[in-house]
């Protein structure tokens, strides 16, 4: 007996159409979603440094109360410059940089309190709008 091939079936396969159809859905979806996924790492990155700056704040507060005067610089709460009362570190590791890689600013006296401390955000120049807006320990600066 010999094996009947009269009734073949066909494999499963796609069609030209079929695959148009579904790399158009996959843009389309992709034109939707990365805008709102940037968006909210955009405000994430904000809500990072304003966080950031009231903890740094915070290690200033403790260090006053601890030695008597301000920093001279955020580098104090890391390490100590020799002063006795100095019981830190006030800081777990290094003084961090705002979520755009730049440096907090640290002034004493400030023009705003006792110290400012401020992130230029992303553009990491003084001004700005957005994510660009200048945060601060005092207020946040062109913030919408």
């Amino acid at each position: 007996m010999g094996i009947r091939r009269g009734n073949r079936k066909t494999l499963g396969c796609f069609t030209l159409m079929e695959m148009a159809v579904v790399v158009a859905i996959i843009a389309l979806t992709a034109t939707i979603v990365t805008p709102v996924y940037f968006n909210h790492v955009k405000k994430a990155r904000v809500s990072t440094a304003k966080t950031q700056i009231a903890l740094l704040e915070q290690a200033i507060m403790d260090f006053r109360l601890d030695v008597g005067s301000l920093p001279n610089s955020l580098d104090d709460l890391v390490r100590n410059s020799g002063n006795e009362k100095w019981n830190g570190p006030y800081l777990k590791r290094s003084v961090p940089k705002d979520p755009w890689g730049g440096n907090y600013v640290y002034t004493v006296p400030g023009t705003h309190g006792e110290f400012d401390l401020i992130s230029y955000g992303s553009d990491k120049q003084s001004g700005g709008t957005g994510e660009a807006a200048d945060l601060s320990n005092w207020g946040d600066e062109g913030q919408p």
